[in-house]
């Protein structure tokens, strides 16, 4: 058997549909600056699929720092991995002010934030302790979740109940291992935009013995009085023991961070391999991370363009019957029922008719009968822009429901 078989035989959930769906439906090309405008297959679109939450990525003074660093610096400064050769004083500064900011004493900067989170995972745990973790985590968590060679036990998505089972089963063991117990949740549910309930977990401490790891990917920026995510919006920032960010969402960026107690940053810098056996990010990143970050805490107006815009586009959805499901943030899923290929013409009919591009999730993602529309509002957007995608899916849903797709 030669393993590159599967390469013709088995393309897996989503490469068996790849003739069908390539350059239209997966991997489309969005031409022309960041912004709420752009072009696909050479037409201008109403965009509502860019993270861009708080308009930075062609902020004047975002693009004037990126610019400025880049030719200081070039791409390749600092030459090598952080421990060897990578090292600087602007790292250093980014990460106090990281720490800070999210209410943390230190902070280890990561060069993405899918790596970053598999080997803060990997880097956490041993065979003798216990993961206990929600069932709609990224899949990020999952992946760091598979290299664990102890026990993990899931819970329904958000199911408190549950997680308290999940708990006592992980003490059953952790009390014969020696080991300890890991619980990770999201901060903001990337897919559904529900908060993951870091209050009522946090309070289970008071019972139970573990620690709590939070990716706040898509809470880091936009979720709190200050922007500070999750933690900060629930008030329990002091329970969370490891705290994630990272800059492809609200920073508009690359690269990412985890925050927590000196001596678990100092651990994780000197055992995370994915940091420890890759090149330091790049100055370029650092600088401008610095200039995000402090855009972020000087104008609060950013944030709350944000959630002008998401508040009047979901409240728009749900006045017009649309189901958004339980989302708490930005993130916004439209709800519908119908098969694949009905998903397909309703993204085909937005596209082309409407010229809105959204991001259509169907089956195999999710369960057959379902189709999600995500929008991902920004501070960008205009009110414009909502009354114009409000009657569009107004539309569409007519189409759908009168069987025309």
């Amino acid at each position: 058997m030669d393993v590159f078989n599967k390469a013709t035989n088995n393309l897996g959930p989503l490469g068996q549909y790849a003739d069908q769906i390539h350059g239209y439906f997966a991997f489309p090309k969005l031409e022309g600056e960041i912004s709420t405008k752009m072009k696909f297959k050479g037409k201008e679109k109403l965009v509502w699929s860019l993270n861009n939450y708080l308009g930075l990525a062609n902020h004047p003074e975002v693009r004037k720092a990126d610019t400025e660093a880049t030719n200081k610096y070039g791409l390749a400064y600092p030459m090598g991995a952080r421990m060897m050769t990578g090292q600087t004083a602007f790292h250093e500064k980014l990460e106090d002010e990281l720490a800070s900011f999210v209410g943390k004493e230190a902070c280890y900067l990561l060069n993405y934030g899918y790596q970053g989170m598999v080997s803060i995972i990997d880097a956490l745990v041993d065979r003798k302790d216990v993961i206990v973790y929600d069932s709609e985590s990224h899949a990020c968590i999952i992946d760091g979740v598979r290299l664990h060679h102890g026990k993990r036990f899931v819970y329904p998505h958000n199911d408190i109940e549950n997680l308290k089972k999940q708990l006592k089963r992980a003490e059953n063991i952790t009390s014969k291992t020696g080991g300890g117990v890991l619980v990770i949740t999201e901060g903001v549910f990337g897919m559904s935009g529900d908060l993951g309930k870091l209050d009522k977990i946090a309070a289970l401490k008071k019972e139970y013995n573990f620690r709590l790891l939070v990716d706040d990917a898509h809470g880091f920026g936009t979720m709190g009085k200050t922007g500070a995510g999750v933690a900060e919006h629930f008030d329990v920032t002091d329970s969370v023991d490891v705290y994630f960010g990272t800059f492809a969402k609200a920073m508009a960026s690359i690269g990412a961070f985890v925050a927590s107690k000196p001596e678990i940053i100092k651990y994780l810098a000197y055992n995370m391999r994915s940091q420890i056996f890759a090149k330091s990010l790049p100055m370029p990143l650092v600088l401008g991370a610095l200039k995000r970050l402090d855009l972020i805490r000087k104008n609060p107006e950013f944030r709350e363009k944000l959630w002008g815009i998401t508040n009047r586009i979901q409240n728009g959805l749900k006045e017009r019957g649309f189901n958004l499901g339980n989302t708490q943030s930005p993130v916004t899923p439209v709800y519908l029922s119908g098969k694949t290929e009905e998903a397909t013409a309703i993204a085909y009919d937005l596209r082309e008719n409407h010229n809105i591009f959204c991001s259509i999730v169907a089956y195999p993602v999710v369960p057959r009968g379902v189709i999600i529309i995500r929008i991902i509002p920004t501070a960008m957007h205009t009110e414009k822009d909502v009354d114009y995608t409000l009657d569009a899916f107004t539309n569409i849903k007519e189409k759908l429901d009168a069987g025309k797709y």
